[in-house]
């Protein structure tokens, strides 16, 4: 039992980067192979929470504009005419400055 957890605590070493240097070659490709695939795995599930929580926020979305359009009618408000797509369009749109400029605003182009 105390081999088995001495071997498990010098392959988390390896795996942290520590204690590499008495390791061969082929056992630094088996690592950096090992290493790439859990990455690839920890990538994969990543992008799975990912994705679950965009549906999440579709769906609260989707319940928050149906009780907006309930209280607009609730307060005798006119629904709101701009479609969802148009939303979409106008958020893509926007523009952010990310250029650096040094030096005085009148003499700036855009």
């Amino acid at each position: 039992m105390g081999k088995k957890i001495e071997l498990l605590e010098v392959n988390k070493r390896k795996l942290l980067g520590d204690g590499l240097e008495p390791c061969s070659i082929d056992e630094l490709h088996q690592l950096e192979n090992q290493l790439e695939r859990s990455l690839s795995r920890i990538r994969a599930r990543k992008n799975q929470l990912f994705r679950e929580q965009i549906e999440k926020l579709k769906e609260k979305e989707k319940i928050l504009l149906q009780e907006n359009t309930k209280l607009r009618q609730k307060c005798g408000m006119p629904p709101r005419q701009q479609s969802r797509e148009q939303e979409e369009v106008g958020v893509e749109n926007m523009d952010v400055e990310t250029e650096l400029f040094i030096g005085r605003p009148e003499r700036r182009s855009a």
